[in-house]
């Protein structure tokens, strides 16, 4: 396929290509770039974390590796992945991830979160403002003059949930905004709501946030509001409210786990979706390939489940330990906080949303802890690779690469210019690489085990480094960088 064009190279900046060998040549292997469409064997050279050639030649190499049988394919990115810990990334990059971002709930503050892990990151990192971290801040300060006491510390924690759960007054809404928009000066990626954790979040001050976001073109994340928030509305009234917050300020957003936040109306939630997209409103989804979702027990998403019969709780399975819940082990573990694994969707409508080709691939991926969390924080993509594409046919190899690869990083160039060399096997794109065996790639973490890595992922490349060879990770290198947002 390349053999009229020979060997293809890049210098940096426009410059001459740079002379001499490569740092890696990674030969015999079946290159696949959703961007351009390539699938063919063709040689990769790398040289200072850059793709500089594809080729059917063999140019002098410092190292060559024999990528004979692999998928040669550009490294994973994650949306949506809550664990943005040592531990936790090791799950991911035997997964085959190389970027990994925490949009949904975000950070906050932004700048200290990324200085903790400069230098220091396995893979890339990244994350928007958050917008409950910074309403704890305009709420402490606006209670405090109020009561004429210290309700809140400003941003780092407190006794009291009241700022969940209160609506914002107008001092507040503007310090909020205010807020926010400062952080996105410090890198963040754009707004990030937990919204269905906040139920103090009136529509207004959705509306308004949307419209500060839109006026630094900015992309908001969002996990929907609950449908019981609308009662008559049913579970499409969310994805309403969020599709008409969008077209109406211009907003871009990015409604995140399709599955959980839908269930069996998504048909109908994609449809609105699709329809306000051909209207050109930038809204866009994502799902992960599990049947079961994770979240806080603490949380105000659990508020009203005092009053369900004792059989619910058996859909409840506590992650620190693998049991399944009774009414008083919840009880008991809501009033000490940890993570659940909440049971129940069917794998019908999951396949279903999974496969569909405009919605991207996403973990949503919490915490590891001593090896217990959700098993889609180790297994995502190795599962729709081997499960989805491999095993029942309902992506063709190619499409699953691109939910994984490309869409991510291009929901992403507007506000981090950096992702436009990520998501793509090319001359001048980033050697973030993922080489893995197309007939053996599988997830292996389950909910009783989810300390098992993924087979069939055999390579790991992050900015030209290796973080996984030969199905290992490889101890001592930290070649993670930030992506951080740039705003006008």
């Amino acid at each position: 396929m390349l053999g009229a064009l020979g060997l293809l190279t890049v210098g940096a900046c426009g410059a001459a290509p740079e002379t001499g060998p490569v740092d890696l040549l990674i030969t015999g292997g079946r290159v696949m770039d959703p961007d351009s469409g390539l699938d063919a064997v063709v040689n990769v050279a790398v040289r200072n974390g850059v793709i500089v050639a594809l080729t059917e030649e063999t140019p002098e190499a410092l190292e060559v590796l024999d990528a004979g049988g692999l998928v040669v394919a550009p490294g994973f990115i994650d949306l949506h992945a809550h664990g943005q810990d040592p531990e936790s990334s090791r799950y991911q990059a035997r997964d085959g991830v190389t970027t990994a971002m925490e949009l949904e709930i975000g950070v906050y503050p932004v700048d200290p979160w990324y200085a903790a892990r400069e230098g220091r990151a396995l893979i890339h990192f990244g994350a928007s403002v958050s917008h409950q971290g910074a309403r704890r801040e305009a709420f402490g300060v606006m209670v405090a003059e109020r009561s004429g006491q210290r309700a809140f510390s400003l941003g780092r924690g407190g006794a009291s949930d009241a700022f969940l759960y209160e609506a914002a007054s107008e001092d507040e809404l503007h310090r909020l905004i205010r807020l926010m928009q400062r952080e996105l000066d410090q890198g963040g990626l754009g707004f990030g709501f937990g919204i269905s954790y906040t139920p103090g979040a009136r529509h207004l001050e959705l509306w308004r946030l949307f419209a500060a976001a839109a006026d630094r073109q900015v992309p908001v994340f969002i996990h929907l509001r609950s449908a019981g928030a609308f009662r008559a509305g049913g579970a499409i009234a969310p994805f309403q409210e969020v599709v008409a917050n969008a077209a109406a300020t211009g907003a871009s957003v990015h409604i995140v786990h399709m599955n959980s936040s839908a269930g069996e109306t998504a048909p109908s939630a994609l449809e609105l979706i699709r329809g306000a997209q051909a209207r050109g409103v930038d809204v866009t989804t994502e799902a992960y390939p599990y049947t079961a979702s994770a979240s806080r027990i603490e949380s105000a998403l659990f508020d009203g489940w005092v009053s369900r019969p004792e059989e619910a709780y058996q859909a409840l399975q506590w992650v620190d330990t693998g049991e399944r819940l009774t009414a008083a082990t919840f009880r008991g573990y809501r009033a000490q906080g940890g993570w659940v694994i909440m049971h129940g969707r069917s794998e019908e409508t999951n396949e279903w949303i999974v496969s569909q080709p405009d919605v991207i691939a996403a973990s949503d991926g919490i915490p590891f802890s001593e090896g217990r969390a959700h098993p889609r924080g180790a297994g995502t993509f190795a599962r729709i690779l081997g499960r989805y594409v491999r095993e029942r046919g309902v992506l063709s190899l190619m499409d699953g690469l691109r939910k994984m690869t490309l869409m991510p990083a291009q929901r992403l160039e507007t506000v981090a210019p950096q992702m436009a060399s990520k998501g793509r096997v090319q001359v001048g794109a980033d050697a973030d690489l993922t080489l893995f065996d197309p007939a053996r790639v599988i997830d292996l973490a389950t909910y009783d085990a989810p300390d098992q890595f993924s087979a069939g992922i055999r390579h790991v490349l992050v900015a030209g480094t290796f973080v996984v060879r030969d199905e290992a990770l490889v101890d001592g290198v930290a070649p993670g960088q930030a992506i951080r947002g740039q705003t006008p």
